[in-house]
């Protein structure tokens, strides 16, 4: 029963890619799971259609690489990148890649603010620029940072101000969680700035990070986003990072400097200390 459901999620995954599997390229994966999150099919089932792909691209590369590779001319390569796996794929999903250095990230918003400075649409530059910055200081999942609202950055609340983070990721079948979370590192100038001065700019809508037309961004287009960025900047495909990669920069950063793990596990919404260490 297992094989045949497998074979059938298999079937469907390659015709919705449309082309063999050795031919499978990451935005292919991207786009195929995209689909299938507008569909409004779960987590859990998009996960199981990007495992069984990737099972079946490892039997290949195993038992098949060298005759695809004189028949086709292709190489296998798996088009499971980090970016569009998720961190629960299966039990042999490798180790994640340490977070970017804090000088990375230093680098890659210093050229976002290069950018904003020349930008033909300043409203979408700024708006990403204020948005990767909430998922590094704040360390937000970036599905959580499009689902905020103007009203939820609070500046009057605590030294820095915070954010009201509704729709908190749930564990344990909890449902989503609220929580508050400090602005730290300048993140309130930034918000400040974009909410003043730019926001203006963009679609009225209730929503903090909105699109061009008032809505909400998708974490895929999110992803995609933070992907054609790193690729102007011409960062190196070793030093490239997506945007869980940013929060969990902020969790290590934070550690690296001293600040309490129960506090960083509290900021996260992590479900146990020991999810929040170092990484």
């Amino acid at each position: 029963m297992t094989i045949d459901n497998d074979i059938g999620l298999l079937e469907r995954t390659l015709a919705a890619v449309g082309r063999p599997a050795w031919d499978v390229t990451p935005e292919d994966i991207d786009r195929v799971v995209g689909d299938l999150a507008v569909k409004g099919r779960a987590t859990s089932t998009r996960r199981e259609y990007v495992r069984i792909f990737k099972g079946y691209h490892r039997f290949l590369q195993a038992r098949k690489a060298a005759e695809i590779e004189a028949a086709f001319g292709v190489r296998l390569v798996c088009p499971v990148d980090e970016f569009n796996a998720s961190r629960h794929v299966g039990d042999d999903t490798p180790a994640l890649v340490p977070p970017p250095t804090p000088e990375l990230v230093a680098e890659f918003f210093g050229f976002m603010k290069q950018r904003i400075a020349t930008a033909r649409k300043y409203g979408p530059e700024v708006r990403d620029y204020a948005m990767f910055r909430t998922l590094y200081h704040a360390g937000l999942r970036s599905e959580t940072a499009s689902l905020l609202d103007k009203p939820d950055v609070y500046f009057s609340c605590g030294p820095f101000g915070k954010l009201h983070v509704r729709f908190g990721k749930g564990a344990h079948t909890s449902g989503p969680r609220p929580r508050w979370v400090p602005m730290l590192d300048g993140l309130d100038l930034v918000l400040r700035w974009f909410l003043d001065d730019v926001r203006p700019k963009l679609p009225d809508s209730p929503v903090l990070f909105a699109d061009e037309s008032g809505g909400a961004l998708h974490r895929g287009t999110i992803r995609n986003r933070l992907r054609y960025l790193m690729e102007l900047e011409g960062r190196p495909a070793s030093e490239r990072f997506s945007p869980h990669a940013l929060r969990r920069a902020c969790a290590t950063h934070n550690h690296e400097r001293g600040v309490d793990l129960v506090a960083i596990q509290q900021m996260l919404d992590h479900w146990t200390v020991s999810s929040t260490g170092p990484q």
